[in-house]
């Protein structure tokens, strides 16, 4: 193979040794159609692919980051191969905001501080985390759109490492007190269409409840728009609410100062370690990268359709191993 063409494994092609508990094996095959064997099958294509294709030159080939796609996806290999592409392309050619995702860099500490975003301690009876927002502490004054899309994803590539969120999904609980206009400036309305069409195509997170309270009337027309956007499906597990108290929520899972247990400040004290814990992994991932020349101008700019239909990278045996495991996957509807 020639220089151009090489390519670094960030990680190797571990053996799989599966670690989700009984419940959640059982939740994996019931909503996911997860075996032993269709794992294994989807892994082994994955990586060839990964290998053959010249499009690539550094990725992670680990289990736990290749499934996040098969299961989001479940395990249609096509479209897995589609939204690693994807990923791997548009946090290259969107740059820093997407890049560099280190909880200790001081403004992100001060975000986290705040309570812009984190996780709670605590799972739902059907095993999920909660992610809380509080959009309202966001000065957007004082920060930018790259803040905002950085401390978001540290967040998310924290959570998508976990295979129990993988298979089992995400709960979100926001909080739009204090958002006003001044917000809906951070981004043009190319830039909010292109993130929340990438967001829910690419990042691979299964988002099961939203529930959101005290959206003020001036952003209102904001969140028709962006409801707009996402899918039908997305949009039929948003609930909104004027009050806390009648959000249909476990209020345990929340901080005390929204009827739950543990005060908010304990609470990202305990997400901040979860943060460390995966620090490592998540500056790993900048290094991974693709052949930015190879793509289009639109693909490079995080046009939905520009992929599609472009993740061959024409090997008859891939092709084969792909065609024979993911045949019956292709008219799947996608958590």
């Amino acid at each position: 193979m020639s220089k151009r063409l090489t390519k670094r494994y960030l990680t190797p092609s571990d053996k799989y040794e599966c670690p989700l508990s009984a419940d959640t094996r059982a939740v994996a095959l019931e909503e996911l159609r997860e075996t032993d064997n269709a794992r294994t099958q989807a892994l082994e294509a994955l990586r060839k692919w990964l290998e053959q294709n010249p499009k690539f030159m550094a990725v992670r080939m680990d289990s736990v980051f290749l499934l996040r796609f098969l299961r989001t996806k479940k395990f249609s290999v096509p479209m897995a191969q589609e939204a690693i592409e994807r990923y791997v392309l548009l946090r290259q050619s969107w740059g820093i905001a997407f890049n560099q995702l280190d909880h200790t860099l001081p403004t992100m500490a001060e975000l986290i501080d705040l309570g812009y975003i984190f996780v709670s301690p605590y799972k739902d009876k059907a095993g999920r985390r909660v992610v809380i927002y509080r959009p309202g502490v966001f000065d957007p004054y004082k920060y930018t759109n790259q803040d905002m899309c950085r401390v978001m994803g540290i967040c998310y590539e924290t959570l998508m490492e976990d295979e129990e969120t993988q298979v089992r999904g995400l709960v979100h609980f926001a909080d739009g007190g204090g958002v006003g206009f001044p917000h809906l400036t951070l981004f043009t309305p190319k830039e909010a269409v292109r993130i929340v069409k990438n967001g829910e195509r690419t990042i691979p997170l299964r988002h099961k409840e939203i529930y959101g309270v005290n959206v003020h009337p001036t952003v209102k027309f904001a969140l028709d728009f962006g409801m707009g956007l996402i899918s039908e499906k997305i949009r039929k597990r948003v609930r909104l609410y004027t009050a806390v108290e009648d959000v249909e929520i476990d209020k345990k899972l929340l901080p005390k100062e929204y009827g739950g247990i543990m005060p908010m400040k304990d609470m990202i004290e305990l997400w901040k370690k979860e943060l460390s814990d995966k620090r490592d992994i998540l500056l790993l991932n900048d290094k991974m990268g693709v052949r930015l020349e190879m793509y289009s101008e639109a693909a490079r700019e995080g046009a939905v359709s520009a992929l599609r239909g472009t993740t061959s990278c024409n090997n008859d045996a891939v092709g084969d191993a792909m065609r024979g495991l993911t045949g019956n996957f292709r008219k799947l509807e996608v958590d």
